[in-house]
């Protein structure tokens, strides 16, 4: 579901941050302007994400084994985790570092001084074009959500993974261009490293999050509330609408695990009970398609016998 659009948006990111990182090389190896080489370390770190997450998605379609029964879904949102993790450190740690340094021993940009300007006017509309394939995608399956509840919500981590990553580079980018143009016009490379020091800020921000959000992932997330009502329905359908207890679990983005303890009659025979299992079983997958694993185990209620009450859950 959102698997082909989730790399298609990391291709689309991956093109665009390998071309504009070699440019803000460029542009800071003739001006020295820190926020260029803030930038082009961003974009240095963008691109090896968006290879993590293309490795975790290919790592992610193993087969399953003994030692891991239930697959290797999971190895994209540690793969996504790790990208937090460059986001922090070689985005935002480096440029933070950078800013002081150059607020320590500024410099005018003296030479080659429209090469940023129309580096990053450039790399703005390539930005763009990479946000936009995005949002998009993103579109497909958002529905009538917001933006941030998306975010939250998405159990499929690339998406908003690059939504992130592409937000904070075009908003990086208007720092940076701030920096360098005010730095132009007085001749004070501290706006420079002003600009270079909003970059950091905002990278380590967007890292965080992307962490809170990966790390709810990793931990295992439930389905979602429009989901585990379309699991309920289908269990009702299929001749169980005493549910005592569900459990679910996302292994994977399209990879849920269902465990359901559900009240079935006294006086039925094993016969009816397999047969009514197997039904509801297939409603719930025609109902969920994420859905692979199904444990299902019929109970019977105190109350229907001696008016004890619930069976307690297990």
């Amino acid at each position: 579901m959102s698997t082909e659009g989730g790399t298609k948006a990391v291709v689309a990111a991956l093109s665009a941050n390998l071309g504009i990182g070699v440019t803000k090389f460029a542009a800071w190896g003739l001006t020295g302007a820190s926020s260029m080489l803030a930038e082009a370390i961003h974009s240095v770190a963008d691109s090896g994400n968006q290879l993590l997450l293309l490795l975790g998605a290919r790592k992610a379609r193993q087969e399953a084994t003994p030692e891991h029964p239930f697959g290797y879904a999971r190895y994209r949102y540690f793969y996504a985790f790790i990208v937090a993790v460059v986001l922090f450190t070689l985005g935002g740690l480096f440029a933070l570092y950078e800013a002081w340094h150059k607020w320590q021993h500024p410099e005018a940009i003296e030479s080659w001084q429209w090469v940023p300007v129309v580096v990053l006017l450039v790399a703005m509309a390539l930005e763009g074009m990479s946000f936009r394939t995005a949002i998009v995608e993103s579109n497909k399956i958002r529905g009538n959500v917001g933006w941030g509840k998306f975010i939250k919500r998405s159990r499929s981590p690339e998406l908003p993974v690059i939504l992130l990553e592409d937000f904070g580079a075009l908003i990086g980018l208007v720092f940076a261009f701030f920096g360098v143009s005010m730095t132009l016009v007085t001749d004070d490379g501290r706006w420079d490293a002003f600009g270079t020091a909003m970059i950091g800020v905002l990278l380590v921000c967007i890292a965080t999050v992307l962490a809170r959000e990966t790390r709810e992932m990793l931990l295992g997330e439930s389905a979602t509330e429009e989901d585990l009502a379309r699991i309920r329905a289908a269990l009702a359908e299929g001749g169980y609408p005493d549910v005592i207890h569900l459990r679910t679990s996302h292994l994977g983005p399209e990879d849920i695990l269902v465990a359901v303890k559900v009240g079935a009659g006294a006086e039925e025979t094993l016969e009816t009970i397999a047969a009514r299992t197997n039904t509801a079983e297939s409603l719930i997958r025609e109902a969920v398609p994420a859905v692979r694993l199904i444990f299902i185990e019929p109970d019977i209620r105190h109350d229907a016998v001696t008016g004890e009450g619930e069976a307690p859950s297990r």
